[in-house]
């Protein structure tokens, strides 16, 4: 059985999916995003599915519950590169993807992440407040 990637890009796993998705395959994607998830500390997960000519109702709720999985592990979801056809197919199917937001294209949901981080504590404990006269 094919697996598909999951590669680290500084704090966003990154999944490209350029094989048909197969039940197998997406269960196995679940399992493995959950794992890298865990393991590498990661706050943001982009799936890019412009690869996808075709998305079915369980590739459909799969992606749900990737979301959902990577909520429940503090991480955020977007889900990039959805071809018009696959759009209107799921709408068609009554699939509203609950918790995963969209996004045109890899770089924009990278940026999406991006702005989902909380700022840097300053190093070096609380500024000495200036004293005005």
């Amino acid at each position: 059985m094919e697996r598909v990637p999951v590669l680290k890009i500084g704090d966003i796993l990154l999944v490209s999916i350029q094989i048909d998705m197969e039940d197998q395959v997406a269960l196995q994607l679940q399992e493995d995003l959950a794992d890298r998830i865990v393991a590498t500390g990661c706050h943001g997960v982009i799936i890019d599915i412009s690869a996808l000519d075709i998305v079915d109702s369980f590739v459909g709720r799969t992606l749900a519950t990737i979301a959902s999985i990577s909520r429940v592990l503090d991480a955020e979801t977007v889900v990039v590169g959805m071809r018009p056809a696959v759009a209107i197919t799921l709408v068609e199917l009554g699939l509203s993807l609950p918790g995963i937001r969209t996004a045109l294209n890899v770089e924009l949901g990278m940026a999406m992440l991006a702005q989902d981080e909380p700022e840097p504590e300053p190093v070096g404990g609380e500024e000495e407040p200036v004293a005005t006269s």
